[in-house]
């Protein structure tokens, strides 16, 4: 039982995660900033206003000595949510647990042998989604592969990888589709693993017990429910049928899950108390497909970062469950049934089909590369945003029953949710600049030699890596020096592929007629650059927005994920655009849109309006509309070409026009 948590610094997440334990969770579950994910110091310009917000920043080993510090890792069970910068926290894990071994007079072997938790670690998923990726596929499957050697041989009880169809779902993906790239994942990795030949034939049963997979789970919580059981087929068959695997054991389906946090509304958010319980019910109600550790979300994510009290109510449901419920005492309630067992093959024969498609181009990284699984992603949320504008999708306080009595919850206002105290990124700038003068420099240098050294072999780079943990590296110095070796990489968007087909007809082409006569108005066609700036990395709204633009008839710029106010700028004066548009999920708006606005003043392109969407609170949105943006969208403006018809407003009024 865990709640996601982290934000601010090391020492607030201490603080928060020792509440939580006593609390009666059982686990600890680590959210870390974007700098932290991106591999980013927090005085590197892409950081700026994202410092310890969606997580806790965790630059170097003394970060990570606070974070645990009272917390002995031995007896722990961690799971980290980090992918491109993996291999770095945990080997920061492994020595903060040396370290508290030695303090105590212990072997720290045995401790590090007791190690149990997760690294997420899956990089597949980030370039589809979630955009937490910092180097190619190629060299990004290679750090994975290290992890798995090593956790194997050093690390036994810890689980290198979290295979995540959490975010392939978030991102737009049907049952079908999210079983399909996760086995894909799986397979890629298990096959990468093999090929290294860094694991003995008869430890690979050891291999493919340690993988673990990380699942979403929607309202829809029958067909949720089947997707499970089709899951733990799959998972069975492939691994004793491609692997050989004949241990049951080592074949059993292993799965944490969080319930879907981007089908939280915005609107009348009281009722996502129960959207989380059913979709906790998908993950428990079948025995034989049951999640092996649940984290939910709490009820006002849509509207922020959450309080320690909405914390703990998530925590509490899983406790009622649990404890009050007879549901964990009986067998499997769904064998036998002809309509779960319809259900569960139509899921099985989509995603076999689909990932024999996959394997045919290459595997998962050329699919990546391609763009392929990108594009059925976009395509896939864009149809499904198409139902729920045209109410085939009833979503409760949203598109149907949207008349409310005034929520108490909210009765307080802005402070009805956490905030992160802008002091917080001013202290750790200044602690990572009192870091590095406080290393001895030669000592860094070596280690960072060494990791690029060991780089540009088939060395496994764990090794070099607790080298340069031990050293007092940072966190932006470990990934610059892969970088220096691997190179960098922006995955394709998936937007130039997708369409919003079947819209309905009329509104959208009232749209269409508008951005046509506007243009026609102003001599030329209408052109909007959609932009990521920060490293916030939910890219789907921006693309969705992109998709929606171009198919009510504007020209649409749109580069992709994590770019400076400054490349923004570049882009739309060099582009000529009419309208800029911002998408930020991560809280860093008050830095990041303000800089573009003031940015494109100093360009002489003032006149470019900016309009922004995001999770943006009510007195945000006042501060960013005072700064001189234009229009502020948040999640309650489900209906994208009304959203477009308020982007041909708000450029009409820019260009004095009627």
């Amino acid at each position: 039982m865990r709640t996601y948590a982290g934000h601010s610094s090391a020492k607030k997440s201490n603080e928060l995660y020792r509440r939580n334990l006593a609390k009666g969770q059982t686990g600890l579950s680590v959210a870390f900033d974007l700098p932290t994910q991106t591999g980013y110091d927090p005085d590197h310009e892409l950081a700026r206003g994202e410092v310890g917000k969606v997580g806790v920043p965790v630059s170097h080993i003394g970060d990570m000595r606070t974070l645990f510090d009272q917390i002995p890792l031995g007896g722990a069970n961690t799971s980290m949510t980090i992918n491109a910068t993996a291999m770095w926290l945990l080997s920061l894990y492994v020595t903060v647990a040396q370290e508290q071994a030695e303090a105590e007079g212990t072997d720290w072997q045995e401790i590090v042998g007791r190690l149990a938790g997760t690294t997420q670690n899956d990089i597949i998923k980030e370039y589809l989604s979630r955009g937490t990726y910092v180097f190619p596929p190629g060299p990004s499957l290679r750090l994975i592969t290290d992890m798995v050697a090593y956790t194997v041989q050093n690390v036994p009880k810890w689980n290198p990888i979290n295979i995540c169809s959490y975010h392939l779902q978030e991102v737009g993906a049907t049952p079908v589709q999210e079983v399909a790239y996760a086995m894909c994942t799986a397979i890629a990795v298990l096959d990468a693993v093999k090929d290294s030949g860094q694991v003995p034939e008869e430890k690979f049963g050891d291999v493919v017990q340690r993988i673990s997979f990380f699942v979403n789970a929607g309202v829809r919580f029958i067909e949720e429910m089947c997707k499970m059981r089709a899951f733990t087929q799959l998972w069975d068959e492939i691994t004793r049928d491609r692997y050989g695997i004949d241990n049951p054991k080592h074949r059993r389906f292993r799965y944490g899950v969080q319930v879907n946090s981007l089908g939280l509304t915005e609107a009348q958010p009281e009722n996502n108390v129960q959207r989380i319980v059913l979709e906790m019910l998908a993950v428990s109600l079948s025995r034989n497909a049951r999640a092996r550790a649940i984290q939910l979300p709490a009820w006002n994510e849509a509207l922020g970062l959450p309080r320690p009290w909405d914390q703990q109510w998530a925590l509490r449901m899983q406790q009622v469950l649990a404890y009050e419920t007879d549901l964990l005492e009986y067998e499997d309630l769904f064998d036998g049934s002809p309509v779960i067992e319809a259900k569960v093959n139509a899921i099985l024969d989509g995603a076999r089909e689909e990932i024999d498609r996959v394997q045919a181009m290459g595997g998962a990284v050329a699919a990546v590369e391609s763009g392929y699984m990108k594009t059925q992603m976009v395509g896939s949320l864009a149809d499904h945003r198409r139902k729920i504008e045209a109410g085939q999708q009833v979503i409760v306080g949203v598109n149907k029953f949207d008349t409310t009595e005034p929520s108490p919850l909210q009765a307080e206002g802005a402070k009805a949710i956490e905030t992160v105290d802008p002091i917080a990124e001013q202290e750790a700038v200044e602690a990572i600049k009192a870091w590095r003068s406080g290393r001895e420099a030669a000592v860094v240098e070596d280690a960072l030699r060494g990791l690029r050294d060991a780089a540009k072999t088939d060395a496994n780079l764990m090794e070099a890596t607790i080298v340069c943990a031990k050293a007092g590296v940072t966190t932006g110095e470990w990934s610059q020096a892969l970088r220096e070796v691997f190179g960098e990489y922006r995955a394709p968007t998936g937007v130039s592929g997708a369409s919003a087909t079947g819209e309905a007809g009329a509104e959208l082409g009232k749209a269409r007629e508008r951005v046509k006569a506007t243009g026609e108005e102003l001599g030329q066609r209408l052109r909007m650059l959609v932009g990521k700036p920060g490293l916030d990395g939910h890219s789907n709204g921006a693309e969705q927005i992109a998709v929606r633009a171009r198919d009510t008839g504007f020209e649409v710029v749109y580069q992709g994920i994590r770019l400076t106010a400054a490349q923004i700028v570049s882009a739309a004066v060099q582009e000529g655009v009419h309208v800029v548009g911002l998408s930020i999920l991560s809280g860093s708006h008050l830095d990041a849109v303000p800089a573009v606005v003031e940015g494109l003043r100093a360009a002489g392109a003032g006149d470019i309006p900016v309009v922004v969407g995001g999770i943006i609170p009510p007195d945000d949105a006042e501060v960013l509309t005072a700064k001189g943006v234009a229009r502020v969208f948040t999640p309650k403006d489900y209906e994208m070409t009304q959203i477009m018809n308020e982007i041909v407003d708000v450029i009409r009024e820019a260009n004095d026009l009627p």
